[in-house]
């Protein structure tokens, strides 16, 4: 990242100096918003949101204290703050590097550039997984936790296992499982795939790199330039490491467990024939997102 993109540098706010007054203050809350909303208009499909998530941020306050209080003065310093995290975000930093957190199955979770940011998409792989109640799990890059947490927040009385190959994501892990209170109950190991073997378990979740190598390059600037390319990238066709996870999970398995594996919205048919290749007395099933796209792969064994 270069320190133009970092500040954020072409992209000027209107000064908000006062001609007369306290100098101890240089805007109040409605101004500031006003000045971020337009600067935010070419980055965020949301400006106004993202303007308001900013703010409530820098001032360490919620956004309905920000609504309510719109004439609050937003001190000299504070402004300052708040301006360079919006000329950041509009260089398109992504928003919950900004704030360091984000919001997943109604749970906030603490995010670095060391993990990937949690997405809608996957709540449908944890609904599936607390439909089944497993009573232990295994969670194969787990990144910043978000599925084995929610699974365990959700699941009182699970056990689970949360494999990653990068130390510094899985810290971010514990650190979830400590602010949820399920740390007792995910077992962090640094691993590849589903080596050290856990288990046996009931079902192993996973949210695995599934980009095309290929399409990399073409994935949104936020996401290409900022976020992991070990969590996005998945091989030459996307698969390689679910073609993995189908290998290894006979040995991790017990006996009429299951398997759920996010996949891209165009991988449903060959993620489906792998898996009956790897599981020809298996029953396969592809799930989709709430927008209809394919989204989980199922294995039931």
């Amino acid at each position: 990242m270069t320190d133009t993109a970092e500040s954020g540098m072409g992209i000027e706010f209107p000064s908000l100096a006062p001609t007369s007054g306290p100098r101890q203050t240089t805007s109040t809350v409605k101004d500031a918003l006003q000045q971020a909303t337009v600067i935010l208009r070419a980055t965020a499909d949301t400006p106004r949101l993202e303007a308001e998530v900013l703010l409530g941020y820098t001032l360490d306050v919620s956004r309905t204290a920000l609504l309510t209080h719109p004439e609050r003065p937003v001190a000299r310093h504070q402004l300052a703050h708040y301006q360079n995290a919006v000329r950041r975000r509009s260089a398109g930093y992504p928003l919950p590097y900004l704030t360091g957190r984000v919001e997943f199955y109604g749970l906030t979770f603490d995010v670095t550039q060391e993990v990937l940011i949690p997405r809608p998409e996957t709540e449908t792989l944890v609904t599936l997984a607390l439909a089944r109640r497993p009573a232990t799990i295994v969670d194969v890059g787990t990144g910043s936790g978000c599925i084995a947490v929610s699974l365990a927040v959700h699941l009182s009385e699970a056990a689970l296992y949360a494999i990653e190959i990068s130390p510094a994501a899985l810290r971010v892990a514990q650190r979830n499982a400590q602010r949820h209170g399920v740390a007792q109950r995910v077992r962090t190991l640094v691993g590849d795939v589903l080596s050290p073997r856990p288990g046996p378990v009931d079902l192993i979740v996973s949210n695995p790199p599934y980009v095309p190598s290929g399409e990399c390059g073409l994935l949104p600037a936020s996401v290409r330039d900022y976020e992991p390319r070990l969590a996005l990238d998945g091989g030459p066709d996307g698969l390689v490491m679910v073609r993995q996870l189908l290998e290894q999970a006979p040995a991790v398995l017990k006996p009429g467990g299951a398997m759920l594996i996010e996949i891209g919205a165009d991988q449903g048919e060959a993620a489906q024939h792998l898996a009956c290749t790897f599981f020809p007395h298996a029953a396969v099933h592809v799930h989709p997102d709430l927008a209809g796209r394919d989204r989980v792969l199922e294995v039931q064994t």
